[in-house]
């Protein structure tokens, strides 16, 4: 998930940038589902311009970005990926798999497209050959872990054990979640639990999806690990404790923001391995010859200062397993 600013205009490169560079400039656009008021306080966006600074890769001066936006608007998709493909860059980053890719893809089977956290199955979806050799012009990095979200289930049944009623909290335009859904059902029969799915596909959304929670009478709430709920972290954790339904999501970034408990890859530290990949590229490499990538490590972060809030007890296995406890 990244979002990088626009810095110069692909094909209109300044001269001063032309005098400056000891090197080639390496043309970037970004092709983004969300509105570009998110994208500019992204703190993934961030960390891939910083990973490409420590590379070398200089943003205004060897380094030309532009980026282009839907504003959450489906029918702008098609229009979106036209427009990047036009810029002529030398790499295409899009944050995630799903409708915004596809459209690129269509447009353009020759520029390499890298892909920075895809939550689909890339090799089911035919977006790769294997993960192996992906065999087109797009890689990038994968993070298909449905059985997370059964854990996700499991913690939060130990945090909640009386929670039988589980609200589900998604984005259905960034992903069909088929896996997760699966996993999570799976679990949810084993813990006795019902759940019941709520949508949202633009922060505008999230009063109505939690409103429909709460309606339902939800017990606690889980987040799926898309792009809309990460970047709208502090809205999500601001309705859940105005609800006070213990929310349990993927990632760290939610928790910091007064989620009860998170699991799942450490988000910057797939996208500043994005940007390594986005650096080789540009230095050569072929899409089709690297591998797909999938995160080796996971954060389990709790949030005591909610738990209390909230008037729970946090089991101390689940403490002893934490990489970080928010006091």
């Amino acid at each position: 998930m990244v979002f990088l600013p626009a810095v110069a205009v692909l094909g209109a490169v300044p001269d001063a940038v032309l005098a400056q560079a000891a090197g080639p400039i390496h043309r970037v656009a970004v092709a983004s589902d969300m509105p570009e008021a998110v994208a500019s306080r992204s703190a993934a966006g961030q960390a891939m311009a910083g990973r490409w600074v420590e590379l070398g890769l200089v943003p205004g001066k060897n380094l030309l970005l532009e980026s282009r936006f839907t504003e959450s608007r489906s029918e702008r998709v098609a229009a979106v990926a036209a427009e990047t493909v036009a810029l002529k860059p030398d790499l295409i980053v899009v944050p995630t798999c799903g409708r915004m890719l596809d459209a690129v893809r269509r447009v353009t089977r020759a520029i390499p497209i890298l892909v920075t956290a895809c939550t689909d199955d890339m090799v089911a979806s035919g977006i790769v050959a294997s993960l192996a050799r992906p065999g087109g012009n797009v890689t990038g990095l994968q993070k298909l872990t449905p059985e997370l979200s059964a854990k996700r289930l499991e913690l939060l049944k130990a945090i909640v054990p009386q929670a039988q009623r589980v609200a589900v909290l998604w984005d259905p335009d960034y992903s069909s979640f088929e896996a997760d859904w699966q996993a999570l059902r799976g679990a949810a029969r084993v813990l006795g639990v019902t759940l019941q799915p709520v949508e949202a596909r633009r922060v505008s959304d999230l009063d109505a999806a939690f409103a429909a929670a709460v309606a339902w009478r939800a017990d606690a709430m889980l987040t799926l690990s898309d792009l809309m709920t990460f970047e709208a972290a502090p809205q999500v954790s601001a309705l859940a404790a105005k609800y006070r339904l213990p929310l349990v999501a993927p990632y760290r970034e939610t928790a910091v923001t007064g989620a009860v408990l998170t699991y799942g890859p450490n988000v910057l530290a797939m996208v500043r391995r994005a940007a390594e990949m986005g650096e080789r590229i540009l230095k050569g490499a072929r899409p089709a010859d690297m591998p797909v990538e999938q995160p080796t490590g996971f954060d389990l972060v709790v949030n005591l200062k909610t738990a209390r809030t909230l008037g729970l007890t946090v089991p101390q296995s689940v403490l002893l397993r934490a990489t970080e406890v928010i006091e």
